[in-house]
């Protein structure tokens, strides 16, 4: 069996129950030292053999799994390896050549980088979406036009951009070009290597986030936040309807003083 498990955000604790077991049963595993803390490793057996993949290509993962055919083997992705994990192309190796796998969800560093600044991000009468992106780079290839940073931004959700610090004036450039629902004081936060012992957290907006992401000099493991749900104040009528007392559901009705009242026993 080979296990695409999704290490989490950084912290070792961060793992999910799931993930930790197939790591503690596991023959070989294959993970990214420039991704994923060495102190996650801690979870696998004594005697598993490790492989580094942060210098092997798709080729010699591949290798290592056609090497090892009945082998208990856990691919070490992270945060939940579903986003931006590169797993398609393993799993479509594995349909081919008839090799079990399953998908391990983790934690995504979205959620560690919201737990980190404290704050949901969909708020109500404010932004009630969350749109995961990332600039097209050297994979400019594979950017559907559609699917731009510049095109998302029309939408005024709250956005979160991947695997795009290393260009911050083109960022900010797309984030606020002609037809953007943003404007310079438009709040923003960048979260560098969340969870892990060296977290930073900065809280900016689009007109400063150039300088300020510069200023990191941060280029990996980053991710930047944009959007008015971030102002990071309380927010007026941003009360949710569900808990109102006012509003009634399949579990709760309400009565006719606006109160709810319990269903009978």
């Amino acid at each position: 069996m080979i296990s695409f498990v999704g290490a989490g955000p950084g912290a070792p604790d961060l793992i999910t129950l799931r993930g930790r077991d197939r790591l503690a049963a596991a023959d070989v595993v294959v993970w990214a030292s420039s991704l994923v803390p060495e102190a996650v490793l801690d979870h696998a057996p004594a005697g598993a053999v490790v492989h580094d993949s942060a210098s092997m290509t798709l080729e010699d993962v591949l290798s290592v799994y056609q090497a090892h055919p009945d082998a208990a083997i856990v691919r070490l992705h992270s945060g939940d390896p579903s986003v931006y994990g590169a797993i398609q192309e393993q799993i479509d190796w594995c349909v081919a050549q008839g090799r079990d796998f399953e998908i391990v969800p983790g934690v995504s560093s979205l959620g560690a980088a919201a737990a980190a600044l404290g704050q949901e991000l969909t708020v109500p009468n404010v932004a009630q979406s969350v749109v995961l992106t990332r600039l097209a780079g050297r994979t400019a290839s594979s950017m559907p036009e559609r699917e731009s940073v510049t095109a998302f931004s029309a939408h005024g959700a709250t956005l979160a951009v991947f695997l795009s610090a290393a260009r911050p004036a083109e960022l900010a450039a797309q984030l606020l070009a002609p037809g953007s629902a943003y404007g310079p004081d438009t709040p923003a936060a960048i979260v560098v290597r969340a969870t892990w012992p060296d977290q930073r957290v900065l809280r900016t907006t689009l007109g400063r986030l150039p300088a300020d992401l510069e200023a990191t000099g941060a280029r990996t493991t980053v991710l930047v936040l944009v959007g008015p749900a971030l102002a990071g104040r309380p927010h007026p009528a941003a009360r949710s309807n569900l808990y109102d007392p006012a509003f009634a559901h399949g579990l709760r009705r309400r009565s006719r003083s606006g109160s709810t009242a319990g269903r009978p026993a």
